[in-house]
């Protein structure tokens, strides 16, 4: 069995407790959870991260996972999405005037509405205006989607599209 000297040992509970007292105000704040409100004053939030998958029940099946930044409005926003291995996979930026999708390998899509845009990107017609309302809480209706907000306290959305074919599973999870 291996001794360490008592000078060592004092020394290495020194640095333990000196660690701890600069660290944990820092782990602890970590651990802090922010509401799920819909904002400060009534405003609505304008940032999400978090990861979001989304299978699409075609023949073969479809499956897409990544994490994502999420930032602006249904009118106006910018969506990054990240491998899990933290590489950008991709962006999709809208505006009323244009819809862009920029995969980061120098080839930039363009396309005429952010709706065919998040088809191209998602293989899937994803409700933009609905997945806004649902990111703040709000069980905003799509044609032929719902929602599921039950874990949305804890972070956690999904919603099911069962018409038009095919069917279409969304799932986010946001940060805490």
């Amino acid at each position: 069995m291996l001794t360490v000297p008592l000078v060592l040992r004092t020394r290495l509970a020194r640095l333990g407790f000196l660690c701890a007292f600069f660290f944990a105000p820092f782990l602890i704040a970590g651990c802090a959870q922010p509401s799920r409100a819909p904002g400060i004053n009534g405003l609505k939030n304008e940032f999400w991260t978090g990861r979001i998958s989304l299978q699409v029940q075609s023949e073969p099946v479809q499956f897409f996972s990544a994490s994502f930044e999420l930032k602006g409005q249904p009118e106006r926003g910018e969506l990054s999405l990240i491998s899990p291995l933290g590489s950008l996979l991709g962006v999709l930026r809208w505006s009323p005037d244009e819809a862009v999708l920029d995969s980061g390998n120098g080839k930039v899509q363009r396309f005429s509405s952010v709706e065919e845009l998040m088809a191209q990107a998602t293989g899937a017609a994803v409700p933009l205006r609905a997945l806004f309302a649902w990111l703040q809480g709000d069980n905003a209706s799509a044609s032929g989607w719902s929602a599921d907000l039950s874990r949305y306290p804890e972070g956690r959305i999904s919603a099911k599209r069962a018409q038009p074919a095919p069917q279409v599973d969304l799932r986010v999870v946001l940060d805490q």
